[in-house]
Formats: C-alpha cells, sequence, structure tokens
C-alpha cells in the first residue's frame, strides 16, 4: 500500500487542505483484501464546508475541542486506489502532525490485517471415486445380461 498526502494553505484566513491518494500494490490486490476504516486523529472542523475561519471563531476560538474525528479507509482490492480531501482546523502554526499519525494508524491496522490474510494458504485439492466392488459385483450380473441381448438383438436384426 502506498500513501501520498499534501496539506495545502493559501495566505490569509484560510484553512488549509488535505488532499491524500491511497493505492493497492498489485500483490495486495491479488489476496482480495477487503477495505480497512479507521477514526484518525484529524479533527473535523466545524463548517467545513467553509473554506476560511476569521479570528475567535470556530477551531480559533480559545479552548476549542473537536467534536469528531476524520475516518480514513484503504481501499477495496476491487476498486486498488482511493483519494479524498479533508478540510483541515485553522493554526497559525501551520503544522498538522495527526495527518501522518492518522496514515500511521492506518498502515498499521492495515498491515496486521494483511499478515493474516497471507497466512490463509491456497489449496488445491483433487480426487476421484469409483463404484465399490460390492456393487460392481451386484450389478455384474444385470450388466452382462443387457450385453448379451443387446449383442443378438443386433445379429438378429442383421439376418432379417
Amino acid at each position: 500500500m502506498k500513501i501520498n498526502w499534501k496539506v495545502e494553505k493559501k495566505r490569509g484566513n484560510f484553512r488549509p487542505m488535505l488532499t491524500y491518494n491511497i493505492s493497492l500494490e498489485e500483490h495486495e490486490a491479488a489476496i482480495a483484501m477487503h477495505a480497512i476504516n479507521i477514526a484518525g486523529t484529524i479533527p473535523r472542523v466545524p463548517e467545513g464546508n467553509r473554506s476560511w475561519c476569521s479570528p475567535c471563531c470556530d477551531e480559533r476560538e480559545d479552548g476549542w475541542q473537536p467534536e469528531s474525528f476524520h475516518y480514513i479507509s484503504v481501499p477495496h482490492f476491487k476498486n486498488g486506489s482511493s483519494s479524498g480531501c479533508i478540510r483541515l482546523p485553522f493554526r497559525e502554526s501551520g503544522e498538522y502532525p495527526e495527518v501522518e499519525e492518522s496514515f500511521k494508524m492506518l498502515r498499521t491496522a492495515y498491515e496486521e490485517v494483511v499478515r493474516e490474510v497471507y497466512s490463509w494458504k491456497p489449496v488445491s485439492e483433487e480426487g476421484e471415486l469409483n463404484i465399490t466392488s460390492e456393487t460392481k459385483e451386484q450389478i455384474a450380473a444385470s450388466i452382462a445380461a443387457q450385453k448379451m441381448l443387446n449383442l443378438f438383438g443386433s445379429e438378429a436384426s442383421q439376418e432379417e
């Protein structure tokens, strides 16, 4: 699995935008890995559809604490990749350590499942069963009689 992300913010009171792409490698998709979804540590901002945040409002208010956090996911194996955008809270420091922390949490959860799924070995089994000798003995006389009748029946029709 490969995770790429980028945090970009315009100058001023704009909130930063996290864009990311998560893609599976061929060998991961080949094991029909199911999607993994975790609650990360990236806070949901109030009015998340608004690209800006004025001083003393929302996350810029003294003592602000997030009410919830974003979920991030590893894509389903049939899709192979997924991408997303998350609006991050405004921070004067411009630092967002929770982004990398959340992706590391996702990677850890994913790798645990991958190790488990890889432990399930492939199976190839073949078999063959034939009729038992007891059954052959019971039906042998009937089969022989039918063959003889068929043989004599075809000879009789040839003589006519």
